[in-house]
């Protein structure tokens, strides 16, 4: 298979169902988000780090790429069998599982600390971005709700484990404290 097929060169892609569409197609936004986002979680996988395991952020990256296809069939086609997204529960036990190890958050916190922290924190916001794309998306075409909810869960999961990668590291979460010096 050729990498290059010289196809979008006039700035159209297909889509499952043959359909060719603007590459600035809010279903083209939605899914290049998500694309960003499994790329993310590869650079926290990159990390050696024991908050979660390797195998658990290949899943939730295998879980992206499916919402990806879902978002990348158009409306009058069928998604590919065996395409399903319905892992929220497993996000919820992980993000339970992360939190019974934490300190009870008591305000909100400034993004950085260390580099796995802040790699988590920027995909989260990519996450969160990913779920405004779709809302987008979802005003014009109606999309799989269950692709929003995983993406919702997903941006909490994100959240915690920026905290769990800040603690892991012994790294101090920097508190926002309005018109007070954080600290």
């Amino acid at each position: 298979m050729k990498i290059y097929t010289k196809t979008g060169d006039k700035g159209e892609t297909s889509v499952i169902g043959g359909v060719r569409l603007p590459k600035h197609h809010p279903r083209i936004e939605a899914y290049g988000t998500m694309d960003e986002l499994i790329a993310w979680i590869g650079m926290i996988r990159s990390y050696e780090q024991f908050c979660v395991p390797a195998d658990e952020l290949i899943t939730i990256q295998s879980s992206l790429m499916a919402c990806c296809t879902i978002i990348a069939t158009h409306p009058g086609a069928k998604v590919p069998k065996d395409i399903a997204v319905d892992d929220t529960a497993s996000l919820e036990n992980a993000i339970d599982r992360m939190e019974a190890r934490l300190p009870k958050l008591e305000s909100f916190i400034l993004p950085g600390g260390n580099h796995p922290a802040a790699s988590s924190n920027i995909a989260r916001c990519v996450c969160r971005r990913a779920e405004r794309t779709l809302l987008r998306l979802d005003e014009q075409e109606k999309t799989d709700p269950n692709v929003l909810k995983y993406l919702n869960r997903l941006s909490d999961y994100l959240f915690v484990l920026t905290r769990c990668l800040t603690y892991e590291l012994g790294t101090e979460e920097v508190k926002w404290l309005p018109g007070k010096k954080s600290k």
